[in-house]
């Protein structure tokens, strides 16, 4: 069974109302997503949170980018209030507001610099009987195409997109997201072990128009050979994980 929460340097996660846990993937996106925005040094930016569960890469992001106002939209109540809780409790309300919404019915008034995102991943596959869980996992209420059409909605046309996702879907996944007129710009792949293969993908997108037209490509590991973490993965996740 999960543990009810988890605790990170700056702040602690509750986790028992979200049907989408704190994960190893889901830290390394968070961290990697951070940093990548930091690079983009938009002090002042509006960023988007698609499906924020617990409120993890909100806070992840925060943490690194102390100016930016994040906007964490959620359509599960529970998982929503959760999130505002784990929030608050971070002292980061005031720059993270939760969103208690289907994103397909949400209108802001105004376009995103940036919008992050750790989507289902387990569409066409079998489902069991959570219902919440169902919706977290297997993109029941959101499919991928629609949500890159969210995306194409709220994003300012030299916004980015911060995608974490399968690798077992790469080839289907890159042609949607070329079909909804987007651009890979970063691609890095992630194994869970330097000996086993993929399981993720870590992605930024740009409109196409907008996009230098160089993909920066790579990839990581989360263990090594002896079963320890990375340099790679410590690098990342220093600043969050409380024994790095």
């Amino acid at each position: 069974m999960a543990n009810s929460y988890f605790r990170f340097k700056q702040f602690t996660i509750h986790q028992d109302q979200s049907a989408m846990k704190v994960t190893t993937d889901g830290c390394l996106f968070g961290a990697w997503a951070a940093k990548a925005i930091n690079r983009k040094k938009q002090e002042q930016g509006r960023w988007l949170d698609i499906g924020t569960g617990t409120g993890l890469l909100s806070l992840m992001v925060a943490q690194q980018n102390p100016n930016g106002q994040i906007d964490a939209v959620e359509i599960a109540t529970e998982a929503a209030e959760e999130a505002r809780r784990n929030i608050m409790a971070a002292g980061k309300e005031l720059q993270i507001s939760v969103h208690q919404q289907d994103i397909q019915q949400y209108y802001p008034g105004h376009q995103y610099d940036i919008i992050f995102s750790n989507p289902p991943f387990y569409e066409k596959e079998l489902k069991g009987n959570n219902t919440e869980k169902n919706k977290a996992h297997h993109n029941e209420g959101l499919l991928f195409h629609q949500l890159l059409a969210c995306c194409k909605q709220l994003l300012k046309k030299e916004g980015s997109i911060f995608l974490l996702l399968p690798y077992k879907r790469e080839k289907e996944l890159l042609e949607k997201i070329k079909e909804a007129g987007f651009a890979v710009h970063q691609h890095i792949r992630v194994r869970p072990a330097v000996r086993l293969d993929y399981f993720r993908m870590l992605i930024e997108l740009q409109f196409r128009a907008e996009a230098p037209g160089i993909i920066v490509t790579g990839e990581l590991a989360v263990k090594d050979e002896k079963d320890q973490y990375t340099p790679d993965f410590i690098e990342l996740l220093r600043d969050y994980y409380l024994y790095l």
